[in-house]
């Protein structure tokens, strides 16, 4: 758990260098039941006037006021960066309501309802003023510019009435998950932790990878049904020695939906035979050998193969050159992929991951969105670190970046980036189409913080946003 003094300074870097991007508001039918009533009758520290997600009571007895008149209520609406939170809230009647805005964010944030006048919190102020809610409903943003654009707009809408629309005078929509909504009671995420393992040991390696269908938090409030290689997403890291033989055994339980196949890109077997189909309740020996060294993937390759690795069936195969590596003080394994959602306890959605002109819900790095900003990756300051990348797709791009870093190696697809080369050249981003992998290696040149992204800025407010913490975090110390 970092710090408050870390968290402080993450969503100050975060704010000044990133639009990311928040889901969009509405009102939802929740997957995940609350945890009690009085849980999903109004959201912790909110007043009975109004909650993210149902519609809020009037006091008993109160008498609705005119638009303008009396406070019939008080709304709780949290600033952060970059989001509001809640960002759509219900009321049962026009009128006058008292807005609380706290901004828990670094950076100053401002509340302006459509026509109404701009109210600002400082960093970590409250600020209190009414508003009047019009039958219609009522939009709102963050004027600061940029701020709308990276998803900073809400709603107050009016019980039984159709939903106000965000302005988009000021920047345009941030990019949502469409009909998709987060669901507050949805399980957290479990974080994948990204230490690589050790190399294994021995010539020949027997693995067995089973089938796991199964529900899985893919971001904060999103919960998709993944089908998984021994239950994570991605599937466990596999690291041999260059000419090692490797036995997987490949088990797809009799529980499991649908027949289930694997494709190990480090291998050089016949397609028609080691990576055939299997049904529920069968069971299939791979067998290969680790011809070439590299970063390589696997996936199930059953058709369609878009939607199998789409939904979760992918892992990293590491194989060390002759040799071996070098040692190095950290190693860490990343793959970056893609979420396209379905509602909320389903598959992935095969029509938007089909699409001609891919767009995401999510890209991430191992398979949760945002979890390396919410649990920094520690290194020591000025130690070596060596990273495995693999872009697992289907279909995005990375350009893998650390701000404030430069790769003094990397080893792509075979070619060769190494310290002290004859012009002093070093690498700022490494692009991987998907399928492609890379070793990168760095120093940190003093305690910080330093977020790792792709350099597709579209994408780093879906989720591939992450963050290395050297020493304490804190370059002041």
């Amino acid at each position: 758990m970092k710090s408050p003094m870390v968290r402080h300074a993450f969503t100050a870097i975060a704010a000044a260098i990133l639009l990311a991007g928040c889901a969009s508001g509405g009102s939802a039918v929740w997957t995940y039941a609350p945890a009690s009533p009085a849980a999903s009758a109004s959201p912790a520290g909110a007043s009975p006037a109004a909650s993210g997600s149902a519609a809020p009571s009037v006091a008993p007895g109160a008498t609705p006021a005119a638009v303008a008149g009396e406070p019939l209520g008080t709304l709780q609406i949290e600033a952060f960066d970059l989001g509001f939170k809640p960002n759509a809230l219900t009321v049962d009647a026009p009128g006058t309501y008292t807005i609380e805005f706290k901004n828990t964010g670094a950076i100053a944030h401002d509340i302006t309802p459509d026509g109404g006048e701009t109210h600002t919190a400082q960093a970590g102020e409250t600020v209190t003023f009414d508003v009047a809610v019009p039958s219609a409903g009522l939009p709102f943003i963050c004027s600061v510019p940029g701020h709308a654009a990276a998803g900073m707009t809400g709603t107050i809408s009016v019980k039984g009435a159709t939903a106000a629309a965000s302005g988009d005078s000021h920047g345009g929509p941030a990019p949502d998950t469409g009909a998709v909504v987060a669901d507050p009671n949805a399980p957290a995420y479990t974080p994948y932790d990204a230490t690589a393992p050790k190399v294994l040991d021995g010539t020949t390696h027997d693995i067995t990878l089973t089938v796991e269908e199964k529900e899985m938090t893919v971001a904060e409030g999103y919960v998709q049904a993944v089908w998984t290689f021994n239950g994570t997403v991605p599937g466990p890291v596999i690291r041999v020695h260059l000419g090692d033989k490797i036995r997987v055994h490949l088990v797809n339980p009799a529980t499991s939906k649908l027949e289930h196949s694997i494709d190990f890109h480090a291998s050089q077997v016949a397609w028609n035979d080691e990576m055939t189909s299997i049904k529920p309740g069968e069971e299939k020996l791979y067998e290969w050998t680790a011809d070439y060294a590299g970063v390589w993937m696997y996936h199930c390759g059953t058709a369609p193969t878009l939607h199998h690795i789409a939904n979760g069936m992918y892992g990293m195969v590491i194989v060390e050159p002759k040799g071996g590596f070098k040692p190095v003080d950290h190693e860490f394994a990343f793959v970056q992929s893609e979420w396209y959602l379905g509602p909320q306890g389903q598959p992935t959605d095969l029509t938007k991951a089909a699409a001609g002109a891919p767009a995401p819900d999510f890209v991430v790095f191992n398979g949760v969105a945002n979890q390396y900003k919410d649990n920094p990756v520690k290194v020591d300051t000025g130690k070596s670190v060596r990273l495995f990348v693999l872009d697992a797709g289907p279909n995005i791009d990375s350009s893998f970046h650390i701000v404030g870093t430069i790769f003094n190696t990397v080893i792509k697809e075979g070619i060769q980036l190494t310290p002290k080369n004859e012009g002093q050249y070093g690498s700022q981003a490494v692009d991987l189409s998907p399928a492609q992998g890379t070793v990168i290696e760095f120093t940190t040149a003093e305690d910080g913080l330093y977020p790792m992204v792709t350099h597709a800025f579209n994408f780093p407010g879906r989720g591939a946003l992450g963050l290395f913490q050297a020493g304490d975090g804190d370059p002041k110390n």
